[in-house]
Protein backbone atom coordinates (compact mmCIF):
# COMPACT_ATOMS: atom_id res chain seq x y z
CA UNK A 1 0.00 0.00 0.00
CA UNK A 2 0.83 4.03 -0.42
CA UNK A 3 1.82 5.36 2.66
CA UNK A 4 -0.52 8.32 1.45
CA UNK A 5 -3.63 5.78 2.47
CA UNK A 6 -2.73 5.94 6.17
CA UNK A 7 -0.83 8.94 6.37
CA UNK A 8 -0.37 12.58 5.24
CA UNK A 9 2.77 15.03 5.57
CA UNK A 10 4.02 18.83 5.94
CA UNK A 11 7.02 20.24 4.69
CA UNK A 12 9.93 22.80 5.34
CA UNK A 13 13.19 24.12 4.03
CA UNK A 14 16.20 26.27 5.26
CA UNK A 15 18.75 26.73 3.07
CA UNK A 16 20.10 23.11 1.86
CA UNK A 17 17.93 21.69 4.35
CA UNK A 18 14.31 19.47 4.03
CA UNK A 19 11.87 18.88 6.97
CA UNK A 20 9.12 16.29 5.91
CA UNK A 21 7.13 14.75 8.52
CA UNK A 22 4.57 11.92 8.71
CA UNK A 23 1.51 11.83 10.55
CA UNK A 24 -0.66 8.72 10.21
CA UNK A 25 -4.87 9.54 10.14
CA UNK A 26 -4.95 7.00 12.97
CA UNK A 27 -2.63 6.36 16.27
CA UNK A 28 -3.28 2.57 15.62
CA UNK A 29 -1.32 2.77 12.58
CA UNK A 30 1.84 4.56 13.73
CA UNK A 31 3.88 1.90 15.03
CA UNK A 32 3.68 0.24 11.70
CA UNK A 33 4.12 3.40 9.98
CA UNK A 34 7.50 4.03 12.45
CA UNK A 35 8.67 0.42 11.85
CA UNK A 36 8.17 0.94 7.96
CA UNK A 37 9.47 4.42 7.42
CA UNK A 38 13.10 4.54 8.64
CA UNK A 39 15.77 7.36 8.39
CA UNK A 40 17.57 4.40 6.40
CA UNK A 41 14.93 3.91 3.80
CA UNK A 42 13.88 7.40 3.53
CA UNK A 43 17.69 8.33 2.36
CA UNK A 44 17.11 5.25 -0.04
CA UNK A 45 13.79 6.60 -1.53
CA UNK A 46 15.31 9.81 -2.08
CA UNK A 47 19.19 8.68 -3.31
CA UNK A 48 18.91 11.30 -6.30
CA UNK A 49 18.12 13.83 -4.16
CA UNK A 50 19.38 13.52 -0.70
CA UNK A 51 23.31 13.90 -0.85
CA UNK A 52 23.66 13.74 3.08
CA UNK A 53 22.49 12.56 6.34
CA UNK A 54 18.66 12.04 7.20
CA UNK A 55 17.66 12.23 10.75
CA UNK A 56 14.36 10.69 11.83
CA UNK A 57 12.45 12.36 15.03
CA UNK A 58 9.36 10.29 16.95
CA UNK A 59 6.65 12.29 18.18
CA UNK A 60 4.50 9.42 19.14
CA UNK A 61 1.60 11.56 21.17
CA UNK A 62 0.64 12.88 17.48
CA UNK A 63 1.47 10.29 15.99
CA UNK A 64 3.86 11.36 13.80
CA UNK A 65 7.59 11.11 12.34
CA UNK A 66 10.12 14.07 11.43
CA UNK A 67 12.68 13.28 8.87
CA UNK A 68 15.30 16.31 8.72
CA UNK A 69 17.11 15.37 5.14
CA UNK A 70 20.63 17.58 4.74
CA UNK A 71 22.21 18.64 1.54
CA UNK A 72 18.74 18.11 -0.32
CA UNK A 73 17.98 20.50 -1.92
CA UNK A 74 20.76 21.46 -4.77
CA UNK A 75 22.46 23.99 -2.58
CA UNK A 76 18.75 26.03 -1.61
CA UNK A 77 16.21 27.94 -3.14
CA UNK A 78 18.68 30.46 -4.03
CA UNK A 79 21.83 28.67 -4.93
CA UNK A 80 20.02 26.64 -7.46
CA UNK A 81 19.15 26.53 -10.94
CA UNK A 82 16.61 23.91 -10.43
CA UNK A 83 12.65 24.67 -11.56
CA UNK A 84 11.82 23.31 -7.77
CA UNK A 85 14.14 23.35 -5.02
CA UNK A 86 11.57 24.18 -2.49
CA UNK A 87 11.36 20.86 -0.12
CA UNK A 88 7.56 20.71 -0.84
CA UNK A 89 7.20 18.50 -3.58
CA UNK A 90 9.46 15.75 -0.81
CA UNK A 91 6.07 15.78 1.09
CA UNK A 92 4.26 14.32 -2.03
CA UNK A 93 7.42 12.09 -2.97
CA UNK A 94 7.59 10.55 0.43
CA UNK A 95 4.11 9.45 0.43
CA UNK A 96 3.75 7.84 -3.14
CA UNK A 97 6.38 5.59 -1.03
CA UNK A 98 5.43 1.22 -0.75
CA UNK A 99 4.79 0.09 2.69
CA UNK A 100 4.07 -3.35 3.87
CA UNK A 101 1.89 -2.91 7.28
CA UNK A 102 2.89 -6.54 8.25
CA UNK A 103 6.61 -5.28 9.30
Amino acid sequence: MKLKEIAHSRTGDKGNISNVSVIVYEMGDYEKVKNSVTADRVKDYFQEIVKGDVKRYELPKIGALNFVMENALGGGVTRSLAIDRHGKSLSSALMDMEIDLLD
